[in-house]
């Protein structure tokens, strides 16, 4: 058995409360925490940001990457590149512009799929089920399964290697908070699901250990008429997100889990009311970055936190050092300008350090690193 070592103390100019009501010598709260934001904590009141750096040298530097600019059509999944990678997930993007003409299986673990631009629908051994922007769509491990997009798709493609997406423990809120789980949509033994199963012949490529194999079928092998149990692919958009926030305190990402593996999670954050207290942290507070990497993908929606960052794009934040608000953000959250943020946002946070493939170069921006350095 282990425990946290515990001693809650208090030294020097603090505020009583972390994220609010902040010393007017040390407006700039930095949080230290252990285990993501699920440890012990130790909060630090600075003078200055501590985001205030001059300059960066060396490879744990904050990195930018424009997912647009990326050469990504395939008509196969498992064309699609690992942009970022570890033992116990991969980071792809895919687009998907025309009927997928084989079948995908993976073998290497589950898939999530979340859906940028387009819709389509999706076939699986589970059935039938239409699929749109906004989607998040959880594939089991060994599912069969193919997209017919009804207009171009583009699609993040985070697969949990060797582990299965659950459903994080909602604690003091009970389990219908941010989603209850009869939101969670199946798909369908519809007539559209029935309509496919004729003599086409069919291949599935099943990829386990990074490797394709092809199993060839002189049928539709998508010809269940029913199943039942309590494993199915399943779909949540974020537009049926009902954030969990708080007018007086500003919430850590946490709060805003989606879904869990092993050794990362996933977060959504979609639009919601800014904290209206007085005395209450308006803006992401600054915290260091000591056991995940960080990686967020940016939907939609005007990115309040940081600049020059459009839909498409992802920022990476390894771990290692503080990392927090822009500093034209943080002034805007001292002086309330906004009262509502306006951004829907993926985040991945990995326990295991992250690599960053060769494809990123070519789309990186390399100036980074030096957005913090305008004057506060």
């Amino acid at each position: 058995m282990r425990k946290w070592i515990s001693f809650p103390h208090k030294e020097g100019t603090i505020s009583r409360q972390a994220h609010a009501d902040l010393p007017e010598e040390g407006i700039y709260e930095r949080e230290a925490g252990r285990s993501g934001f699920f440890g012990p904590t130790a909060h630090f009141h600075h003078k200055r940001a501590p985001t205030a750096w001059e300059k960066w040298e060396g490879p744990l530097r904050p990195r930018a990457f424009d997912l647009n600019d990326l050469q990504k059509n395939a008509n196969s999944p498992w064309m699609a590149q690992d942009l970022l990678f570890n033992a116990h997930c991969k980071f792809r993007i895919w687009d998907c512009n025309e009927a997928m003409p084989e079948l995908a299986r993976n073998g290497d673990g589950d898939e999530l799929l979340f859906i940028h631009k387009g819709k389509g629908d999706l076939f699986c051994d589970y059935g039938h089920m239409e699929i749109r922007d906004g989607d998040y769509v959880v594939i089991p491990r060994g599912t069969m399964w193919r997209l017919e997009p009804n207009e171009p798709m583009t699609m993040l493609l985070i697969e949990a290697t060797n582990d299965s997406y659950q459903l994080p423990d909602k604690g003091l809120v009970g389990p219908q908070a941010i989603f209850d789980p009869a939101m969670l949509d199946v798909p369908e033994i519809n007539e559209k699901f029935k309509a496919q199963q004729d003599e086409t012949p069919w291949t599935v490529e099943i990829k386990r250990r990074g490797q394709i194999s092809k199993v060839h079928f002189n049928y539709s092998p998508l010809d269940a008429i029913g199943w039942h149990g309590d494993l199915s692919v399943v779909r949540i958009n974020w537009r049926d997100i009902r954030p969990l926030m708080s007018h007086r305190y500003h919430l850590p990402p946490s709060a805003h889990t989606t879904f869990v593996a092993s050794r990362f999670v996933i977060c959504t954050f979609v639009p919601r009311p800014i904290e209206s207290d007085p005395g209450a942290l308006k803006v992401p507070f600054y915290h260091n970055n000591d056991d995940f990497d960080e990686v967020l993908f940016y939907h939609a929606g005007d990115f309040f936190s940081r600049d020059n960052i459009d839909a498409g794009m992802v920022t990476f934040h390894p771990s290692g050092f503080t990392h927090g608000p822009h500093p034209k953000a943080f002034k805007a959250g001292l002086e309330y300008a906004k009262k509502e943020t306006d951004e829907v946002a993926v985040m991945l946070d990995t326990r295991d350090a992250l690599e960053v493939s060769d494809a990123m170069s070519g789309v990186e921006n390399p100036e980074y690193a030096d957005s913090w350095k305008a004057s506060e």
